[in-house]
C-alpha cells in the first residue's frame, strides 16, 4: 500500500469531477477474485466517497450478468445493472455501467462500478473498503477519505 493524502469530502466538487486511477482495486465474490485492475476511473462528489469504475475487462469472464431496471444521475445519465453470479450465489443488482454517459464522462463508457457491501471484501491500494452508508449510493471508504458523508438515514438531503 502506497502512501495516500488524507482527503475530505466536503471539499470535493458539486458537480462531480472525474479522474483516472492507477493504484490497484481488487473485489472479492464468493471466495473468488472476480476483478482486478491498475486502471479505473473514480467520480468525486461533494459529501461522497469516491465511487470506482473498472474496465469491463477487468472482471473475470461471465460473473456480470444483465439485470432488469436502470435508473437516473442528474450527472452521469441512465445507468444500466447487472448482478454479480458466481457457482451458486449471486448479488442482485450489484453493479452498474453507464453505457452512453453525458459528455463530461464519456471516458467511463464501457466501465462499471460495483456496491461493496454484498461482496465478500473490496480493496483499494490493498486497503479494505468499507461500503458508503445506505443502499442506494456506491461508494468506497478507506482511512484517507474523511468528512460527514452522505447516504445514513437523514443525510440525504444534503
Amino acid at each position: 500500500m502506497s502512501e495516500t493524502p488524507v482527503e475530505d469530502v466536503g471539499n470535493y466538487p458539486r458537480p462531480p469531477r472525474l479522474e483516472s486511477f492507477s493504484k490497484p482495486i481488487k473485489i472479492l465474490f464468493a471466495g473468488e477474485t472476480i476483478a482486478q485492475t491498475q486502471d479505473a476511473w473514480r467520480v468525486l462528489e461533494t459529501f461522497h466517497p469516491p465511487t470506482y469504475y473498472l474496465p469491463l475487462a477487468a472482471f473475470a469472464d461471465g460473473v456480470l450478468v444483465p439485470a432488469q431496471g436502470a435508473s437516473m444521475c442528474e450527472w452521469k445519465g441512465q445507468a444500466s445493472y447487472f448482478d454479480i453470479v458466481v457457482g451458486g450465489k449471486s448479488a442482485a443488482r450489484a453493479a452498474w455501467c453507464y453505457k452512453k454517459p453525458t459528455s463530461q464522462f464519456v471516458p467511463i463508457t464501457g466501465y462499471v462500478s460495483v456496491y461493496g457491501e454484498p461482496m465478500d471484501a473490496c480493496f483499494v491500494d490493498g486497503e479494505q473498503i468499507v461500503p458508503q452508508p445506505g443502499n442506494f449510493y456506491g461508494g468506497w471508504v478507506n482511512s484517507w477519505i474523511t468528512g460527514s458523508i452522505k447516504g445514513a438515514p437523514g443525510t440525504t438531503h444534503w
